[in-house]
Protein backbone atom coordinates (compact mmCIF):
# COMPACT_ATOMS: atom_id res chain seq x y z
CA UNK A 1 0.00 0.00 0.00
CA UNK A 2 2.66 2.51 1.01
CA UNK A 3 4.30 1.52 -1.87
CA UNK A 4 1.60 2.44 -4.10
CA UNK A 5 1.07 5.66 -2.61
CA UNK A 6 4.57 6.61 -3.37
CA UNK A 7 4.12 5.74 -6.90
CA UNK A 8 0.81 7.92 -7.24
CA UNK A 9 2.89 10.79 -5.81
CA UNK A 10 5.42 10.38 -7.89
CA UNK A 11 3.26 10.18 -11.27
CA UNK A 12 1.47 13.72 -10.02
CA UNK A 13 4.85 15.20 -9.47
CA UNK A 14 5.72 14.55 -12.75
CA UNK A 15 2.84 15.74 -14.32
CA UNK A 16 3.14 18.54 -12.47
CA UNK A 17 6.97 18.85 -13.79
CA UNK A 18 5.71 18.34 -17.11
CA UNK A 19 3.59 21.14 -17.70
CA UNK A 20 6.19 23.75 -16.45
CA UNK A 21 8.59 22.32 -18.13
CA UNK A 22 6.46 22.27 -21.52
CA UNK A 23 5.87 26.14 -20.96
CA UNK A 24 1.92 25.66 -20.24
CA UNK A 25 2.22 27.91 -17.44
CA UNK A 26 5.88 28.67 -18.01
CA UNK A 27 6.12 31.90 -20.14
CA UNK A 28 4.73 35.55 -19.23
CA UNK A 29 1.94 34.81 -21.58
CA UNK A 30 1.11 31.58 -20.41
CA UNK A 31 1.09 33.18 -17.10
CA UNK A 32 -1.19 36.01 -18.16
CA UNK A 33 -4.11 33.49 -19.35
CA UNK A 34 -3.73 31.51 -16.80
CA UNK A 35 -5.51 34.08 -15.07
CA UNK A 36 -9.26 32.92 -13.32
CA UNK A 37 -11.01 36.11 -15.47
CA UNK A 38 -9.29 35.03 -18.80
CA UNK A 39 -10.75 32.47 -20.91
CA UNK A 40 -8.40 29.80 -22.84
CA UNK A 41 -7.16 29.38 -26.34
CA UNK A 42 -9.32 27.31 -28.15
CA UNK A 43 -12.51 28.52 -26.95
CA UNK A 44 -15.56 29.63 -28.97
CA UNK A 45 -18.84 30.63 -28.91
CA UNK A 46 -20.37 29.59 -32.36
CA UNK A 47 -18.24 31.30 -34.85
CA UNK A 48 -16.53 33.76 -32.25
CA UNK A 49 -13.27 33.08 -31.05
CA UNK A 50 -13.21 34.50 -27.08
CA UNK A 51 -9.50 33.19 -26.90
CA UNK A 52 -7.67 36.10 -24.14
CA UNK A 53 -10.86 37.38 -23.51
CA UNK A 54 -12.53 38.31 -20.00
CA UNK A 55 -16.17 37.50 -19.33
CA UNK A 56 -16.87 41.34 -20.55
CA UNK A 57 -14.95 41.61 -23.32
CA UNK A 58 -16.61 38.09 -24.82
CA UNK A 59 -19.65 39.45 -23.93
CA UNK A 60 -19.07 42.43 -25.87
CA UNK A 61 -17.98 40.54 -28.73
CA UNK A 62 -20.61 38.13 -28.99
CA UNK A 63 -23.34 41.13 -28.56
CA UNK A 64 -21.35 42.81 -31.64
CA UNK A 65 -22.04 39.88 -33.75
CA UNK A 66 -25.73 39.68 -32.84
CA UNK A 67 -25.84 43.23 -33.54
CA UNK A 68 -25.06 42.45 -37.24
CA UNK A 69 -26.98 39.73 -37.47
CA UNK A 70 -29.75 41.75 -36.82
CA UNK A 71 -29.32 43.86 -39.93
CA UNK A 72 -29.71 40.58 -42.01
CA UNK A 73 -32.91 40.14 -43.71
CA UNK A 74 -35.58 37.26 -43.82
CA UNK A 75 -37.64 36.54 -46.32
CA UNK A 76 -41.02 34.94 -46.12
CA UNK A 77 -42.52 33.03 -49.18
CA UNK A 78 -46.64 34.12 -49.03
CA UNK A 79 -49.57 33.11 -51.06
CA UNK A 80 -49.07 33.31 -54.67
CA UNK A 81 -45.63 33.50 -55.18
CA UNK A 82 -45.65 37.05 -52.93
CA UNK A 83 -42.56 37.89 -50.86
CA UNK A 84 -42.03 39.91 -47.45
CA UNK A 85 -39.10 40.90 -46.51
CA UNK A 86 -37.93 41.88 -43.00
CA UNK A 87 -34.58 42.04 -40.94
CA UNK A 88 -33.47 39.84 -37.95
CA UNK A 89 -33.81 43.20 -35.65
CA UNK A 90 -37.42 43.12 -36.17
CA UNK A 91 -38.32 39.69 -35.53
CA UNK A 92 -37.69 40.28 -31.69
CA UNK A 93 -34.20 38.38 -32.15
CA UNK A 94 -32.63 37.92 -28.49
CA UNK A 95 -29.20 36.17 -27.40
CA UNK A 96 -30.45 33.99 -24.50
CA UNK A 97 -27.25 31.83 -23.23
CA UNK A 98 -24.88 34.65 -21.78
CA UNK A 99 -24.15 32.35 -18.74
CA UNK A 100 -22.04 29.99 -20.96
CA UNK A 101 -19.19 33.13 -20.91
CA UNK A 102 -19.09 32.59 -17.48
CA UNK A 103 -18.66 29.07 -18.18
CA UNK A 104 -16.21 29.54 -20.86
CA UNK A 105 -13.81 31.71 -18.55
CA UNK A 106 -13.81 28.74 -15.88
CA UNK A 107 -12.83 26.33 -18.01
CA UNK A 108 -9.19 24.80 -17.79
CA UNK A 109 -9.73 26.81 -14.17
CA UNK A 110 -11.45 24.37 -11.51
CA UNK A 111 -11.03 20.62 -10.62
CA UNK A 112 -7.62 18.63 -9.63
CA UNK A 113 -4.62 18.96 -11.79
CA UNK A 114 -5.42 16.21 -13.62
CA UNK A 115 -8.58 17.57 -15.01
CA UNK A 116 -7.11 21.12 -15.85
CA UNK A 117 -4.50 19.60 -17.73
CA UNK A 118 -7.10 17.11 -19.66
CA UNK A 119 -8.98 20.43 -20.70
CA UNK A 120 -5.91 22.49 -21.68
CA UNK A 121 -4.55 19.27 -23.61
CA UNK A 122 -7.85 18.77 -25.92
CA UNK A 123 -7.48 22.35 -26.00
CA UNK A 124 -4.56 21.91 -27.82
CA UNK A 125 -6.11 19.15 -30.49
CA UNK A 126 -9.61 21.37 -31.36
CA UNK A 127 -11.27 23.66 -30.41
CA UNK A 128 -14.32 24.07 -27.49
CA UNK A 129 -17.52 25.37 -29.38
CA UNK A 130 -20.44 26.58 -27.31
CA UNK A 131 -23.53 26.88 -29.17
CA UNK A 132 -24.91 30.59 -30.08
CA UNK A 133 -28.21 30.51 -28.87
CA UNK A 134 -30.87 33.06 -30.01
CA UNK A 135 -34.62 32.95 -29.29
CA UNK A 136 -37.44 35.08 -31.41
CA UNK A 137 -39.96 36.42 -29.78
CA UNK A 138 -43.07 34.47 -30.72
CA UNK A 139 -45.70 37.65 -30.06
CA UNK A 140 -43.81 39.96 -32.32
CA UNK A 141 -43.56 37.35 -35.10
CA UNK A 142 -47.09 36.28 -35.20
CA UNK A 143 -47.93 39.79 -35.24
CA UNK A 144 -45.59 40.08 -38.17
CA UNK A 145 -47.14 37.28 -40.16
CA UNK A 146 -51.01 38.23 -39.32
CA UNK A 147 -50.23 41.93 -40.37
CA UNK A 148 -47.86 41.45 -43.11
CA UNK A 149 -47.96 38.05 -44.65
CA UNK A 150 -51.35 37.42 -45.39
CA UNK A 151 -51.83 40.70 -47.21
CA UNK A 152 -52.17 38.39 -49.79
CA UNK A 153 -54.03 35.19 -48.96
CA UNK A 154 -57.07 34.70 -51.67
CA UNK A 155 -60.68 33.92 -49.46
CA UNK A 156 -61.98 30.50 -51.03
CA UNK A 157 -65.06 31.83 -53.00
CA UNK A 158 -68.25 29.23 -52.64
CA UNK A 159 -70.60 28.32 -55.54
CA UNK A 160 -73.37 30.78 -55.67
CA UNK A 161 -76.57 31.29 -56.74
CA UNK A 162 -79.00 33.81 -58.64
CA UNK A 163 -82.37 33.86 -58.97
CA UNK A 164 -83.89 35.50 -62.27
CA UNK A 165 -87.32 35.32 -63.45
CA UNK A 166 -87.92 32.59 -61.39
CA UNK A 167 -84.97 31.13 -62.73
CA UNK A 168 -82.07 29.16 -60.78
CA UNK A 169 -78.21 30.11 -62.34
CA UNK A 170 -75.24 28.78 -60.05
CA UNK A 171 -71.79 30.03 -60.29
CA UNK A 172 -68.88 28.14 -59.79
CA UNK A 173 -66.90 28.67 -56.92
CA UNK A 174 -62.89 29.20 -56.69
CA UNK A 175 -60.23 27.63 -54.19
CA UNK A 176 -58.53 30.60 -51.79
CA UNK A 177 -54.98 29.57 -50.16
CA UNK A 178 -54.22 31.79 -46.54
CA UNK A 179 -51.23 31.27 -44.76
CA UNK A 180 -51.19 28.93 -41.96
CA UNK A 181 -50.24 31.20 -39.32
CA UNK A 182 -49.22 28.45 -36.14
CA UNK A 183 -47.62 26.34 -38.76
CA UNK A 184 -45.49 29.00 -40.48
CA UNK A 185 -44.90 29.89 -37.04
CA UNK A 186 -43.42 26.91 -35.75
CA UNK A 187 -41.43 26.51 -39.02
CA UNK A 188 -39.93 29.90 -38.60
CA UNK A 189 -38.23 29.75 -34.98
CA UNK A 190 -37.51 26.00 -35.87
CA UNK A 191 -35.37 27.95 -38.44
CA UNK A 192 -34.17 30.66 -36.95
CA UNK A 193 -33.24 28.61 -34.05
CA UNK A 194 -31.55 25.32 -35.58
CA UNK A 195 -31.19 25.80 -39.10
CA UNK A 196 -30.01 29.46 -39.67
CA UNK A 197 -26.55 29.87 -41.08
CA UNK A 198 -26.50 33.50 -40.53
CA UNK A 199 -26.69 34.72 -43.92
CA UNK A 200 -29.74 36.72 -45.44
CA UNK A 201 -32.57 33.67 -46.01
CA UNK A 202 -35.75 33.00 -46.89
CA UNK A 203 -38.54 30.81 -45.53
CA UNK A 204 -41.51 28.86 -47.07
CA UNK A 205 -44.72 29.90 -45.26
CA UNK A 206 -46.76 27.02 -44.97
CA UNK A 207 -50.46 27.31 -47.20
CA UNK A 208 -53.58 26.10 -46.20
CA UNK A 209 -55.57 25.75 -49.72
CA UNK A 210 -59.31 26.24 -48.86
CA UNK A 211 -62.05 24.47 -51.42
CA UNK A 212 -64.59 26.46 -52.06
CA UNK A 213 -68.18 25.46 -50.53
CA UNK A 214 -70.81 24.02 -53.15
CA UNK A 215 -70.77 22.79 -56.65
CA UNK A 216 -73.39 22.89 -59.30
CA UNK A 217 -74.54 19.75 -58.87
CA UNK A 218 -75.47 20.52 -55.33
CA UNK A 219 -76.84 23.63 -55.96
CA UNK A 220 -78.77 22.77 -58.90
CA UNK A 221 -81.48 20.64 -56.13
CA UNK A 222 -82.02 23.83 -54.28
CA UNK A 223 -85.55 24.97 -55.36
CA UNK A 224 -88.23 24.10 -53.27
CA UNK A 225 -89.92 26.95 -51.30
CA UNK A 226 -89.37 25.67 -47.15
CA UNK A 227 -91.22 29.14 -46.30
CA UNK A 228 -92.62 31.90 -47.34
CA UNK A 229 -94.42 35.62 -45.73
CA UNK A 230 -95.23 38.73 -46.52
CA UNK A 231 -95.75 41.72 -44.67
CA UNK A 232 -97.70 45.04 -45.82
CA UNK A 233 -95.92 48.50 -45.65
CA UNK A 234 -99.02 50.27 -47.17
CA UNK A 235 -99.73 53.15 -44.32
CA UNK A 236 -95.21 53.95 -44.36
CA UNK A 237 -94.44 57.29 -46.10
CA UNK A 238 -91.52 57.84 -48.60
CA UNK A 239 -87.98 57.45 -45.90
CA UNK A 240 -89.63 54.50 -44.68
CA UNK A 241 -91.02 52.56 -47.41
CA UNK A 242 -87.28 53.38 -48.65
CA UNK A 243 -85.84 51.97 -45.53
CA UNK A 244 -87.94 48.54 -46.08
CA UNK A 245 -87.11 48.30 -49.84
CA UNK A 246 -83.41 49.00 -49.25
CA UNK A 247 -82.61 46.14 -46.53
CA UNK A 248 -84.84 43.67 -48.27
CA UNK A 249 -82.70 44.17 -50.82
CA UNK A 250 -79.51 43.66 -48.96
CA UNK A 251 -80.57 40.43 -47.52
CA UNK A 252 -81.92 39.22 -51.39
CA UNK A 253 -79.94 36.72 -52.96
CA UNK A 254 -78.17 35.04 -49.44
CA UNK A 255 -76.83 31.76 -49.71
CA UNK A 256 -76.45 30.01 -46.71
CA UNK A 257 -74.09 26.57 -46.86
CA UNK A 258 -75.11 23.54 -44.28
CA UNK A 259 -74.54 25.08 -40.19
CA UNK A 260 -73.88 28.68 -41.53
CA UNK A 261 -75.15 31.28 -39.35
CA UNK A 262 -77.01 34.68 -40.98
CA UNK A 263 -76.93 37.71 -38.83
CA UNK A 264 -79.84 40.44 -40.22
CA UNK A 265 -77.90 43.21 -38.07
CA UNK A 266 -74.52 42.30 -39.83
CA UNK A 267 -76.09 41.97 -43.56
CA UNK A 268 -78.11 45.69 -43.53
CA UNK A 269 -75.87 47.22 -41.42
CA UNK A 270 -74.48 50.30 -41.47
CA UNK A 271 -77.51 52.20 -40.45
CA UNK A 272 -76.60 55.48 -43.02
CA UNK A 273 -77.36 57.43 -45.31
CA UNK A 274 -74.33 56.27 -47.59
CA UNK A 275 -75.63 52.65 -47.53
CA UNK A 276 -79.14 53.83 -48.28
CA UNK A 277 -80.97 54.87 -45.44
CA UNK A 278 -83.09 57.70 -44.28
CA UNK A 279 -84.38 59.10 -41.19
CA UNK A 280 -87.96 58.13 -40.23
CA UNK A 281 -89.87 57.03 -37.00
CA UNK A 282 -88.55 53.75 -34.73
CA UNK A 283 -89.17 53.10 -31.38
CA UNK A 284 -87.02 54.44 -28.25
CA UNK A 285 -88.06 54.95 -24.64
CA UNK A 286 -91.36 54.68 -25.41
CA UNK A 287 -91.59 56.76 -27.91
CA UNK A 288 -91.82 57.13 -31.95
CA UNK A 289 -88.67 58.99 -32.72
CA UNK A 290 -87.01 59.40 -36.34
CA UNK A 291 -83.53 57.75 -36.53
CA UNK A 292 -81.32 56.79 -39.82
CA UNK A 293 -82.85 53.56 -41.02
CA UNK A 294 -86.66 53.61 -39.12
CA UNK A 295 -88.97 50.71 -40.05
CA UNK A 296 -86.03 48.38 -40.66
CA UNK A 297 -87.62 45.69 -38.14
CA UNK A 298 -90.48 44.96 -40.57
CA UNK A 299 -87.90 43.53 -43.00
CA UNK A 300 -86.10 41.13 -39.87
CA UNK A 301 -89.63 40.48 -38.69
CA UNK A 302 -90.85 39.23 -42.55
CA UNK A 303 -87.54 37.48 -42.37
CA UNK A 304 -88.32 35.78 -38.99
CA UNK A 305 -91.59 34.64 -40.07
CA UNK A 306 -90.10 32.91 -43.46
CA UNK A 307 -87.80 31.41 -41.34
CA UNK A 308 -90.38 29.73 -38.87
CA UNK A 309 -91.89 28.38 -41.63
CA UNK A 310 -88.76 26.75 -42.99
CA UNK A 311 -88.38 25.60 -39.71
CA UNK A 312 -84.76 26.52 -39.52
CA UNK A 313 -83.01 26.88 -36.13
CA UNK A 314 -83.38 30.74 -34.39
CA UNK A 315 -80.08 31.45 -32.77
CA UNK A 316 -81.67 35.08 -31.55
CA UNK A 317 -84.87 36.50 -31.86
CA UNK A 318 -86.13 40.15 -29.65
CA UNK A 319 -89.32 41.23 -29.78
CA UNK A 320 -89.87 45.10 -29.75
CA UNK A 321 -90.43 47.59 -26.63
CA UNK A 322 -93.76 48.63 -28.17
CA UNK A 323 -96.90 46.24 -30.12
CA UNK A 324 -96.30 46.77 -33.84
CA UNK A 325 -99.08 47.24 -36.06
CA UNK A 326 -97.72 44.45 -39.24
CA UNK A 327 -97.97 41.33 -37.78
CA UNK A 328 -99.75 39.66 -34.22
CA UNK A 329 -97.56 39.42 -31.09
CA UNK A 330 -94.65 37.73 -30.33
CA UNK A 331 -94.25 37.33 -34.40
CA UNK A 332 -91.99 40.20 -34.10
CA UNK A 333 -88.22 40.29 -34.49
CA UNK A 334 -86.34 43.44 -33.45
CA UNK A 335 -83.22 44.79 -34.84
CA UNK A 336 -81.50 47.74 -32.62
CA UNK A 337 -77.75 48.50 -33.45
CA UNK A 338 -77.80 50.41 -29.47
CA UNK A 339 -79.37 48.03 -27.67
CA UNK A 340 -77.47 45.24 -29.19
CA UNK A 341 -80.64 43.52 -30.91
CA UNK A 342 -80.11 41.11 -34.13
CA UNK A 343 -82.00 38.40 -35.27
CA UNK A 344 -79.63 35.79 -36.09
CA UNK A 345 -80.92 31.71 -37.54
CA UNK A 346 -78.68 28.77 -38.79
CA UNK A 347 -78.82 26.95 -41.59
CA UNK A 348 -79.61 23.26 -39.90
CA UNK A 349 -80.63 21.60 -43.17
CA UNK A 350 -77.79 19.29 -44.95
CA UNK A 351 -78.17 21.28 -48.10
CA UNK A 352 -77.61 24.67 -48.79
CA UNK A 353 -80.80 27.60 -48.61
CA UNK A 354 -81.27 30.29 -50.30
CA UNK A 355 -82.89 33.63 -49.35
CA UNK A 356 -84.96 35.72 -52.42
CA UNK A 357 -86.68 38.85 -50.85
CA UNK A 358 -88.49 41.34 -52.81
CA UNK A 359 -91.32 44.44 -52.63
CA UNK A 360 -94.04 45.34 -54.73
CA UNK A 361 -96.90 47.11 -54.29
CA UNK A 362 -95.64 48.22 -50.51
CA UNK A 363 -95.63 44.53 -49.48
CA UNK A 364 -92.32 42.44 -48.60
CA UNK A 365 -91.76 39.23 -49.38
CA UNK A 366 -89.11 36.88 -48.49
CA UNK A 367 -89.13 32.88 -49.77
CA UNK A 368 -86.40 30.66 -48.40
CA UNK A 369 -85.74 28.07 -50.90
CA UNK A 370 -84.25 24.91 -50.35
CA UNK A 371 -84.33 20.90 -51.10
CA UNK A 372 -87.41 19.99 -49.68
CA UNK A 373 -86.91 16.47 -47.29
CA UNK A 374 -89.57 17.19 -44.68
CA UNK A 375 -93.18 14.41 -45.31
CA UNK A 376 -95.43 15.51 -47.73
CA UNK A 377 -98.28 15.52 -44.78
CA UNK A 378 -96.04 17.51 -42.09
CA UNK A 379 -97.37 21.01 -41.82
CA UNK A 380 -96.15 24.06 -39.25
CA UNK A 381 -98.23 27.19 -38.24
CA UNK A 382 -97.69 29.43 -35.39
CA UNK A 383 -100.52 31.22 -33.07
CA UNK A 384 -99.98 34.00 -31.57
CA UNK A 385 -101.29 34.28 -27.66
CA UNK A 386 -102.08 37.25 -25.92
CA UNK A 387 -101.65 36.42 -22.48
CA UNK A 388 -102.26 40.16 -20.39
CA UNK A 389 -103.11 43.51 -21.67
CA UNK A 390 -102.32 47.00 -20.05
CA UNK A 391 -104.31 50.31 -21.08
CA UNK A 392 -102.10 53.49 -20.18
CA UNK A 393 -104.14 55.20 -17.22
CA UNK A 394 -102.97 58.65 -18.45
CA UNK A 395 -102.10 61.36 -21.07
CA UNK A 396 -98.45 62.77 -21.25
CA UNK A 397 -98.09 66.34 -22.22
CA UNK A 398 -94.67 68.44 -23.16
CA UNK A 399 -94.00 71.52 -23.04
CA UNK A 400 -91.43 72.17 -26.06
CA UNK A 401 -89.86 75.63 -25.62
CA UNK A 402 -88.06 75.27 -29.09
CA UNK A 403 -91.31 75.42 -30.79
CA UNK A 404 -93.55 77.96 -31.27
CA UNK A 405 -96.58 78.98 -30.12
CA UNK A 406 -99.78 76.92 -32.13
CA UNK A 407 -97.21 73.74 -32.61
CA UNK A 408 -98.40 70.07 -31.34
CA UNK A 409 -97.38 66.82 -32.54
CA UNK A 410 -99.43 64.08 -30.97
CA UNK A 411 -98.26 60.23 -30.85
CA UNK A 412 -100.50 57.98 -30.35
CA UNK A 413 -100.71 55.50 -27.15
CA UNK A 414 -99.59 51.99 -27.06
CA UNK A 415 -101.15 48.88 -25.24
CA UNK A 416 -99.26 47.23 -23.54
CA UNK A 417 -99.04 43.29 -23.53
CA UNK A 418 -97.17 40.17 -22.30
CA UNK A 419 -97.86 37.34 -25.39
CA UNK A 420 -95.93 34.06 -26.67
CA UNK A 421 -95.94 32.35 -29.80
CA UNK A 422 -97.26 28.67 -30.44
CA UNK A 423 -95.66 26.24 -32.77
CA UNK A 424 -98.07 23.81 -34.09
CA UNK A 425 -97.14 20.71 -35.89
CA UNK A 426 -99.54 18.91 -38.35
CA UNK A 427 -99.41 15.47 -40.00
CA UNK A 428 -101.36 14.27 -42.01
CA UNK A 429 -104.09 16.65 -41.05
CA UNK A 430 -103.64 15.52 -36.85
CA UNK A 431 -101.41 17.28 -34.46
CA UNK A 432 -98.88 15.80 -32.95
CA UNK A 433 -97.29 18.80 -31.17
CA UNK A 434 -97.60 21.98 -29.54
CA UNK A 435 -94.63 24.11 -27.98
CA UNK A 436 -94.35 27.68 -27.30
CA UNK A 437 -91.33 29.06 -29.02
CA UNK A 438 -91.06 32.55 -27.49
CA UNK A 439 -92.41 34.99 -24.94
CA UNK A 440 -92.67 38.55 -25.51
CA UNK A 441 -93.60 41.89 -23.32
CA UNK A 442 -94.53 45.05 -24.73
CA UNK A 443 -94.55 48.05 -22.77
CA UNK A 444 -97.34 50.41 -22.62
CA UNK A 445 -96.72 54.08 -23.70
CA UNK A 446 -99.62 56.67 -22.98
CA UNK A 447 -100.95 58.88 -25.55
CA UNK A 448 -97.96 61.98 -25.93
CA UNK A 449 -98.75 65.29 -26.66
CA UNK A 450 -95.28 67.62 -27.84
CA UNK A 451 -96.80 71.60 -27.49
CA UNK A 452 -95.03 74.38 -28.30
CA UNK A 453 -94.88 77.35 -25.81
CA UNK A 454 -92.57 79.89 -27.18
CA UNK A 455 -94.44 83.14 -27.68
CA UNK A 456 -93.83 86.97 -27.09
CA UNK A 457 -97.27 87.25 -26.60
CA UNK A 458 -98.53 87.19 -23.21
CA UNK A 459 -101.87 86.35 -23.59
CA UNK A 460 -101.15 83.57 -25.40
CA UNK A 461 -98.22 81.93 -23.23
CA UNK A 462 -101.16 82.17 -20.66
CA UNK A 463 -104.04 80.12 -22.52
CA UNK A 464 -101.56 77.34 -23.89
CA UNK A 465 -100.01 77.02 -20.18
CA UNK A 466 -103.83 76.98 -18.75
CA UNK A 467 -104.61 74.35 -21.43
CA UNK A 468 -101.44 71.78 -20.24
CA UNK A 469 -101.95 72.47 -16.79
CA UNK A 470 -105.52 70.75 -17.52
CA UNK A 471 -103.64 67.49 -18.11
CA UNK A 472 -105.90 67.16 -21.61
CA UNK A 473 -104.45 66.80 -25.04
CA UNK A 474 -107.58 67.42 -26.99
CA UNK A 475 -107.95 70.94 -24.85
CA UNK A 476 -104.17 71.66 -26.00
CA UNK A 477 -105.42 70.63 -29.35
CA UNK A 478 -107.71 72.99 -29.12
CA UNK A 479 -106.17 75.75 -27.88
CA UNK A 480 -103.04 75.22 -30.10
CA UNK A 481 -105.79 75.63 -32.86
CA UNK A 482 -107.35 78.41 -31.63
CA UNK A 483 -104.20 80.16 -31.50
CA UNK A 484 -102.68 79.26 -34.27
CA UNK A 485 -105.89 80.64 -36.09
CA UNK A 486 -105.68 83.66 -34.48
CA UNK A 487 -102.40 84.47 -35.15
CA UNK A 488 -103.11 83.49 -39.14
CA UNK A 489 -105.86 86.18 -39.10
CA UNK A 490 -103.60 89.12 -37.12
CA UNK A 491 -101.08 87.87 -39.53
CA UNK A 492 -103.62 88.20 -42.93
CA UNK A 493 -105.02 91.35 -41.61
CA UNK A 494 -101.35 92.86 -41.26
CA UNK A 495 -100.46 92.00 -44.54
CA UNK A 496 -104.10 93.74 -45.89
CA UNK A 497 -103.34 96.63 -43.90
CA UNK A 498 -99.54 96.96 -45.07
CA UNK A 499 -100.60 96.65 -48.67
CA UNK A 500 -103.28 99.63 -48.17
CA UNK A 501 -100.47 101.24 -46.96
CA UNK A 502 -98.34 100.98 -49.60
CA UNK A 503 -101.13 101.49 -52.20
CA UNK A 504 -102.04 105.07 -50.44
CA UNK A 505 -98.54 106.45 -50.44
CA UNK A 506 -98.21 105.09 -53.77
CA UNK A 507 -101.15 107.15 -54.82
CA UNK A 508 -99.95 110.38 -53.07
CA UNK A 509 -96.39 110.18 -54.81
CA UNK A 510 -97.93 109.80 -58.13
CA UNK A 511 -100.65 112.97 -57.03
CA UNK A 512 -97.08 115.09 -56.00
CA UNK A 513 -95.73 113.83 -59.57
CA UNK A 514 -98.79 115.41 -61.35
CA UNK A 515 -98.42 119.05 -58.90
CA UNK A 516 -95.12 119.25 -59.72
CA UNK A 517 -95.79 118.61 -63.72
CA UNK A 518 -97.97 121.57 -63.92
Amino acid sequence: MKTMRKRVGLLLMSLALALFAGGVWGSATAEAKSDNNVILDGIYMGEIDLSGMTADEAKAAVNAFVEQLKLKNITFGAVDGHYVAITVADLGVSWVNQNDIDAAVSLGKTGNIVKRYKVVEDLKHGKKVYDLQLAFDPAVLRAFLEEQCTEYDVEAVNASLTLTDGVFAVTEGQSGQRVNIDASLDRTIEFLTNEWNYQDASIDLVIDVEAPKGDAEELAQVKDVLGTFTTSYSSSGSARSANVENGCRLINGTLLYPGEEFSTYNTIKPFTKENGYYPAGSYLNGKVVDSIGGGICQVSTTLYNAVLLSELEVVERNNHSMIVSYVEPSMDAAISESAGKDFRFVNNYEHPIYIEGHTEGKKITFTIYGVETRDPGHKVYYKSEVLSTTNPDHEEIIADGGQGIGYINVQSAHIGQKAQLWRVVEENGVEVSREVINSSSYQASPRTATVGVNTSNPEYASRIQAAIASGSIDNCKAEAAAIKAEMAAASQQQAEQEAYNQALLQQQQQAMEQLAAQ
